[in-house]
């Protein structure tokens, strides 16, 4: 094989994990709450479900280790698409992160497919997701705190959440930088839709990478991005944004990994996106 290939190391599951999950797969009567409706996934795809007050970010990173790739952990919220899924890269860590710019891809995506048509859903550098100019939501990445830069990580975990319900009170336009699908006129389109479009449109953008390596990802990634006047961007080997000025010398470079360690558009506080 030609060692110039593009190839994508960024795994939903090992051959050894894809035989469990076709075992685990076998279709069940769903499970039914009062929040909560069917998910279908496809394989290699394995579904664990939380109750409405857990983390699924925190728990997939929990689980990683054990579970391995292709768990996809899911929170029920009526107001929320909250989810997360494990990864399993093969390569160091300072270019396997990465792998974030293809989780988003696939979370705009989703978007896509529900979104009217005159609706512009944009990404702000590096995490967060607007719909129209509104905040909606977000992605983030995980993993091992004790990994090394040149290593493979044993696991990734990317984690998203978007307002599916505008929950707040008061009258319209008193967060005028925030909004939920309801609100951008998405019609049915709840957490159950958002989930199982992004595990769809995930496999898609990680064949994307395996097919045109990793610029046929960048390319989307910062074709989505909110427009920055008189300025051009580009992703460095190790998934730093680099943006160079029309008419300027000078190349700004913003560092991935330490966007990564906060996200923008998370209110800790509240549990979901900022307002």
């Amino acid at each position: 094989m030609d060692s110039r290939r593009p190839f994508c190391s960024i795994k939903l599951f090992s051959q050894e994990r894809k035989r469990k999950l076709e075992i685990r797969l076998t279709p069940t009567a769903p499970r039914r709450s009062p929040i909560s409706e069917p998910i279908n996934l496809p394989p290699p795809f394995t579904l664990v479900r939380l109750r409405e007050s857990r983390d699924a970010f925190a728990h997939a990173i929990d689980i990683a280790g054990e579970n391995g790739a292709g768990t996809l952990t899911y929170v029920g919220r009526f107001d929320l698409a909250e989810f997360a899924i494990v990864l399993e890269p093969g390569e160091p860590l300072r270019t396997a992160r990465r792998a974030f710019y293809a989780g988003m891809v696939a979370l705009t995506d989703a978007l896509r497919t529900y979104a009217p048509s005159n609706k512009e859903i944009a990404i702000d550098w590096p995490d967060a997701i607007r719909v129209d100019g509104g905040l909606v939501g977000g992605g983030r990445l995980g993993w091992p705190a004790t990994s090394k830069e040149d290593e493979p990580p044993r696991w990734l975990v990317f984690g998203a959440m978007i307002r599916t319900v505008a929950m707040t009170d008061g009258e319209a336009g008193v967060h005028p930088l925030a909004s939920a699908l309801d609100q951008e006129g998405f019609g049915e389109a709840g957490a159950v839709q958002v989930t199982e479009s992004f595990a769809r449109h995930l496999m898609r953008a990680l064949d994307v990478w395996q097919i045109d390596g990793f610029g046929g990802i960048a390319r989307e990634f910062l074709s989505r991005l909110s427009r920055e006047r008189q300025s051009m961007h580009t992703i460095a080997d190790n998934g730093d944004l680099l943006v160079r000025r029309i008419g300027a010398d000078r190349t700004d470079r913003r560092d991935l990994r330490e966007a990564l360690a906060l996200p923008s558009w998370l209110d800790t506080k509240l549990g979901g996106p900022r307002l």
